[in-house]
């Protein structure tokens, strides 16, 4: 066995798929998560992958006692992923104080107890919304893009949890970090035993998609079709969540088992480009379902294109996102179909 990893938010969408590669790699996780949006099931579908129940421990990450608590029954954790966050933009929009006090108090606490119980590395769960919109020159968009003013509180938490994890470990803190920049993770487990199931109305689109596929959602729509891009559809950077665990496991070896900086960041997408509606014609494809949908106007505070340049964590880190997006799509579905069966959605 090798180390105990603490997963934050290890519940929720890309938490869970990454539980699942660490106990593949053998690393021994504990998750912890208030479960404000996500159900402790997960563990049952994380067990019928790995045949391991992870550790689990309901806490919230902004009480200081509570989350230290958790080092002192868990002795040993060397390394953290940290995912627990809120995230929806909009919300953010609408109660900045509650992403600031989540966003940010959670992770101090973090790095406050990591030296105290000798735990080495953090993984932290950044985003590509840090660059914004890049100017023509910038994409794809590499690590060293100017970082642009953030559109909503939500993205200023990721610009500034990136500034205090680097200012922590430049006053001398006796830790390292990743810093991995997300693009748009989809899709679910091949086994579809976990995926994506936001509370309410999803906010991504793959899974507006498949509650539109499946009839729970009368119509899809395409917010703006007047953008500077081929077919005037935003393009995004899609990347398959079981890829991006990948991806975590890489970081975590890295962390801690090499000499490297103390700090590094890595873009992690595919390093191509989709449009809203490459997306749903390959959705129908893939699938051989036909989606009801329709133009509405354009979404406040959407980018119009972005994607990554990923040559870095394929040279650097060593990882690859490898699954066509057909087959990306079509696990979303199968996810979609499995919650159908369960009489979930």
């Amino acid at each position: 066995m090798k180390e105990t990893i603490l997963v934050t938010g290890g519940t929720g969408f890309i938490g869970s798929h990454t539980t699942v590669e660490l106990q593949n790699a053998g690393y021994n996780v504990v998750i912890v998560d208030n479960l404000s949006n996500s159900s402790v099931d997960v563990l049952d579908g994380i067990e019928k992958i790995t045949g391991i129940r992870p550790a689990f421990e309901k806490v919230d990450l902004r009480d200081f006692d509570a989350t230290e608590a958790v080092f002192q029954k868990y002795p040993g954790i060397k390394g953290i992923i940290h995912f627990a966050a809120s995230k929806a933009v909009g919300e953010s929009v609408e109660k900045p104080l509650l992403y600031y006090r989540n966003n940010l108090v959670s992770l101090i606490n973090l790095l406050e107890l990591m030296p105290k119980y000798d735990c080495k590395g953090i993984i932290f769960s950044s985003s590509c919304t840090v660059y914004g919109q890049p100017s023509a020159e910038n994409l794809p968009v590499t690590e060293n893009a100017p970082i642009q003013k953030a559109l909503s509180p939500y993205g200023n938490t990721k610009q500034v949890n990136e500034e205090i994890i680097q200012d922590y470990i430049h006053s001398g803190a006796p830790i390292k970090s990743v810093i991995l920049r997300y693009f748009n993770p989809i899709g679910a487990h091949p086994s579809a035993f976990i995926g994506e199931l936001p509370n309410g109305v999803p906010m991504n689109l793959i899974p507006f998609v498949t509650q539109t596929a499946m009839g729970i959602r009368k119509e899809l729509k395409i917010f703006g079709n007047d953008y500077n891009t081929p077919d005037g559809t935003c393009i995004r950077d899609y990347i398959y969540v079981v890829d991006l665990a990948k991806a975590h496991v890489k970081a975590m070896e890295r962390v801690l088992e090499k000499e490297t900086d103390a700090v590094e960041i890595f873009n992690i997408g595919t390093g191509t480009g989709l449009s809203t509606l490459e997306v749903i014609q390959g959705f129908e494809k893939a699938t051989g379902v036909k989606l009801p949908w329709s133009y509405a106007p354009r979404r406040e505070g959407d980018i119009e294109k972005v994607w990554g340049n990923v040559d870095k964590a394929n040279n650097v880190l060593g990882w690859k996102a490898e699954t066509p997006v057909e087959e990306v799509l079509a696990s979303a579905w199968k996810w979609q179909q499995a919650l159908r069966e369960r009489g979930i959605m």
